[in-house]
C-alpha cells in the first residue's frame, strides 16, 4: 500500500483512501484478512490509534468486516464494493473536471484530451 501522507486532510482519511485503493487495485481481495492494526500502523509509520480510527470508519462504511479476535476482512458484498468503486471514480472525475475548468476546458474537451492518452505508452 502507498503510505504517503500530505497535510491537506487528516491522516486517518488518507489511510482510508489508501485501503480503498488497495481494494480497488486488488491488493486486498474480497474476503481477505486485513493485517493487524499494529502491523499496519508500523508499516504506515502512524500511531496505532490513528490506524484504528481509519479501520473502524471503513467498517462503518461496510468495506471491512470485523471478526472480533480473528481480525478484519475485506467485505465480499459485491454491492458495497461496486458502490465504493462508483463513488471513488465519480469523485475523481469531478476533481479532474474542476481542474480542467480552471483553464477553461470543458468536460467534453477534457474527455477528448484523456482519450488521446489512451494510446500513449508510459516509459
Amino acid at each position: 500500500m502507498n503510505w504517503k501522507f500530505s497535510g491537506d486532510r487528516p491522516v486517518y482519511q488518507q489511510i482510508m483512501a489508501a485501503i480503498r485503493g488497495a481494494v480497488l487495485k486488488g491488493e486486498l481481495k474480497p474476503g481477505q484478512k486485513v493485517p493487524s492494526v499494529r502491523d499496519l500502523a508500523a508499516a504506515a509509520q502512524v500511531n496505532p490509534n490513528t490506524m484504528q480510527r481509519a479501520l473502524t470508519e471503513l467498517e462503518r462504511e461496510g468495506l471491512l468486516v470485523g471478526g472480533g479476535t480473528s481480525g478484519r476482512t475485506v467485505t465480499t458484498n459485491e454491492e458495497i464494493l461496486r458502490a465504493m468503486k462508483d463513488r471513488i471514480l465519480d469523485e475523481l472525475a469531478r476533481e479532474c473536471a474542476e481542474k480542467f475548468m480552471v483553464f477553461g476546458i470543458t468536460p467534453t474537451q477534457a474527455a477528448e484530451l484523456l482519450l488521446r492518452l489512451d494510446g500513449v505508452k508510459e516509459d
